[in-house]
């Protein structure tokens, strides 16, 4: 039996960071009821759409929304309307727990904040996503992924030295967000079990966004100074980073004096193990410019296929850079079972890649239709109602 079944979770929430957070309880066994308006979440409209091969004329459902929303049952609910806030408040009262992303006091004026549904559900364990928090001098303000990497130093050190900004291309904001928050749920529900008191969760991005940061902020900490970019460098690690060979480039990380032994015998050079200016690790990240021009002379005269080759023979950890099909065709991921069939409510079929966690398990539900449980899940509380 999964871990967390039994445990049923309310979701209000769209796009990313309070899906995937809901989703990832939902692949340890939860009942996530997401509750939509009735023009649905937004990530529903996002491209790509898929349709069943047998019906190019039936309504496509998005891939990103599918990606997310997996394992989850849907019920929409006007907000606006008493009688379906009413549902919306029976539904937060009868569960475990509730998960929302609205800006802060949103919750509150409706009558679904924490406060209000404590009153009557004190085991409720109640997590809210935000931008910047429940309290404090931004906590009004709204955000996406790129304003908070962009708030939260992330930009600052990605990229090419001297480079525009550029953000991460994997919107870590929004994921790192919804991870702390089950984490944080987690930890919430073993202390009702055991004490029977619930708890309000505030989860703010740029919190999340710093906490991730930690090699950055301790950087600052421990001398004052700012990260720089450093493209695929390491500040304090050499050979650390992306190299150009031959016909492209792969990855090396010879990230202690062992492994940059095992490197320079791989490329046979192997004096510079004893060269003074790469000596310790910390000479080498000081002089890594340097170490860099020197390596890349020696791996010009050959492909990266064959000098990652050579490195597995060293045993230094090394890499191609991949597409996201290479990556996913990495006999690896076959090897867990990560990539999973799925099938998306117009009956179309596609993949997904299914919790990370040892070996993929089946997908229990498929992502919902817009609406698909409203009757069904009202049912359960004794509301009859059609979809």
């Amino acid at each position: 039996m999964e871990p967390l079944a039994g445990i049923r979770v309310i979701e209000f929430c769209q796009i990313a960071a309070g899906p995937f957070c809901g989703m990832l309880l939902a692949d340890e066994g939860a009942d996530v009821i997401k509750v939509e308006s009735p023009e649905g979440d937004g990530m529903r409209n996002w491209p790509p759409v898929t349709r069943p091969a047998s019906d190019a004329a039936a309504p496509g459902d998005s891939e990103n929304f599918a990606s997310v929303n997996r394992n989850k049952r849907s019920v929409v609910l006007n907000l606006k309307d008493p009688v379906d806030l009413a549902a919306a408040r029976a539904l937060c009262l009868a569960a475990d727990v509730v998960i929302e992303n609205f800006r802060p006091g949103v919750m509150q004026r409706l009558g679904l904040g924490h406060e209000s549904l404590v009153r009557d559900n004190p085991a409720l364990v109640y997590c809210s996503i935000s931008a910047f928090g429940q309290e404090g001098p931004r906590a009004q303000e709204g955000g996406f992924d790129v304003t908070l990497q962009a708030i939260g130093g992330v930009m600052s050190v990605t990229g090419e030295p001297g480079g525009a900004p550029v953000k991460s291309g994997v919107p870590l904001t929004d994921f790192a967000a919804g991870l702390y928050a089950a984490y944080a749920i987690a930890a919430a529900l073993r202390r009702v079990a055991a004490t029977g008191a619930g708890a309000h969760i505030d989860v703010p991005m740029l919190g999340t966004t710093l906490a991730i940061a930690a090699l950055q902020t301790s950087e600052y900490f421990g001398n004052g100074r700012d990260p720089v970019k450093l493209g695929s460098a390491h500040p304090r690690n050499a050979p650390y980073q992306a190299f150009r060979a031959q016909d492209g480039y792969f990855v090396l990380a010879a990230g202690n004096d062992d492994l940059y032994r095992r490197a320079c015998a791989g490329i046979g050079r192997p004096e510079l193990a004893d060269d003074p200016r790469f000596a310790t690790t910390a000479l080498r990240a000081r002089n890594q410019a340097e170490l860099k021009a020197l390596l890349e002379r020696e791996f010009a005269r050959a492909g990266a296929e064959e000098w990652l080759a050579v490195m597995r023979r060293q045993g230094v950890p090394c890499a191609p850079i991949n597409t996201y099909s290479a990556a996913l065709a990495d006999p690896q991921v076959a090897h867990y079972g990560w990539v999973q069939p799925l099938e998306l409510a117009n009956g179309a079929r596609t993949r997904t890649f299914g919790s990370p966690l040892g070996r993929a398990r089946p997908v229990r539900r498929r992502p919902p239709a817009l609406g698909e449980h409203t009757a069904e899940v009202l049912a359960e509380l004794g509301i009859r109602r059609t979809a």
